[in-house]
């Protein structure tokens, strides 16, 4: 190879070096590891959005979530009374498809005590695919699935023994993955808060 070209070359991959590293430090990245389609995208996005001025999807769900309460000013109250664990189904969005959302709360690591505590939780979607065994775990991929209104009518065509073993395989799921990658300590556990049957 020319030396002019290595030369050139080498300049190049030294710009591309330290910007990757910036980006690094930016977002919280590995060392000077470049962004991989197995990443976590979500603080990009997040950046993004915010420079182009447009919102995120999480972003719409909370817009979403805060029109309901103010055209609903009664369902805090009721939310308050609810079981500490809720199940429903309704109808899939696409005729024949089955499915089970799961929304779990996660105990969290306290920032300032580094204890695992209820307090510090966060909240985590699934969504279960029955004929494909699938997993969705992103929430605005999982909103279209769920949404609904007080006027949706109940719906559940799934036997109990399938939803009890899709239940367990979502528990194990949650403690392989997330509670595994976040290094969770023995006997944290997801606790499901609400599940509804898709069919």
């Amino acid at each position: 190879m020319p030396h002019d070209e290595l030369k050139d070359i080498l300049i190049l991959y030294e710009k591309v070096t330290n910007k990757a590293l910036k980006i690094s430090k930016t977002f919280g990245i590995e060392g000077k590891k470049l962004l991989t389609p197995d990443d976590e995208y979500q603080a990009l996005k997040e950046f993004n959005n915010k420079y182009e001025g447009t919102t995120t999807p999480l972003e719409d769900m909370h817009l979403e979530y805060q029109k309901i309460i103010q055209e609903n000013p009664d369902i805090l109250p009721r939310i308050k009374h609810l079981p500490l664990k809720v199940f429903s189904g309704k109808e899939h969005p696409s005729p024949g498809a089955k499915a089970v959302f799961f929304c779990y709360s996660i105990p969290g690591k306290d920032p300032s005590t580094k204890e695992w505590t209820d307090e510090a939780s966060i909240t985590k979607w699934y969504l279960y695919d029955i004929d494909s065994e699938n997993i969705i775990d992103k929430e605005a991929d999982i909103i279209d699935y769920i949404r609904c209104n007080k006027d949706t009518p109940r719906r559940q065509t799934i036997p109990k023994d399938t939803l009890i073993e899709i239940r367990e395989k979502m528990d194990k799921y949650v403690k392989n993955t997330y509670l595994k990658k976040v290094q969770a300590p023995i006997g944290i556990k997801a606790e499901i808060k609400a599940w509804m049957e898709l069919s």
